[in-house]
């Protein structure tokens, strides 16, 4: 890993994302900071046109299409990646993309499950991981497909960022050395991250 400052967002394992807040809100907006520097390091912003964002008014924004860019730094930086969803109706499918448009893998939700959560996949339709857990006590878990911990997303973040949590709409991502074996790993577990409150929320 690079020194902080040089290297990409794409390089830590961990991250505190802090929700922009206000009344009203047609689309999401995420600061993605580096706990350890506690300097933004990337922002996710939802894409659409405003066509959709009107369409919001009188649709469930959940079974609507949503593009999330993920930018280094701020809106005006290079792209790091993109989350995608069509229409949904039923089950949700969710691609993510590369900064050059390559589609890395893809999220379903599960079709019945009495806790929230839903399967990463890579493009090949093998299993990444399952994300477990609640929204009610925002704690979730990246599980293998052999049950090995991949990492975390939990409100309860103990650790030197601590001051970066002013508000309840801010959560921390832990990615585990052991996710590595996978290839693009971290920006799909990010990207993960990232649907479990932009994409999946509202629909559980």
């Amino acid at each position: 890993m690079g020194t902080a400052g040089s290297s990409s967002p794409l390089e830590l394992r961990e991250f505190i994302v802090k929700e922009h807040v206000g009344l009203l809100k047609l689309t999401d907006t995420y600061d993605i900071f580096n706990p350890q520097t506690q300097q933004q390091v990337a922002l996710a912003r939802e894409a659409i046109g405003d066509g959709m964002k009107f369409l919001r008014l009188l649709v469930n924004k959940q079974m609507m299409p949503t593009t999330v860019r993920v930018t280094e730094r701020d809106e005006n930086g290079p792209l790091l990646f993109e989350i995608q969803r069509g229409w949904t109706f039923l089950r949700a499918k969710v691609m993510v993309l590369d900064a050059a448009g390559r589609e890395l893998g893809y999220f379903k939700s599960k079709l019945f499950s009495l806790v929230g959560g839903f399967l990463v996949h890579d493009m090949a339709d093998q299993l990444v991981a399952e994300v477990k857990g609640d929204w009610k006590g925002w704690n979730f878990t990246f599980v293998g497909p052999n049950q090995q911990e991949f990492g975390v997303v939990t409100k309860k973040w103990a650790g030197v960022a601590k001051e970066l949590f002013t508000s309840a709409d801010t959560y921390a991502v832990s990615i585990a050395p052991l996710a590595d074996a996978v290839a693009n790993s971290r920006i799909l577990l990010l990207a993960a991250a990232l649907a479990i409150d932009i994409v999946f929320k509202e629909a559980s």
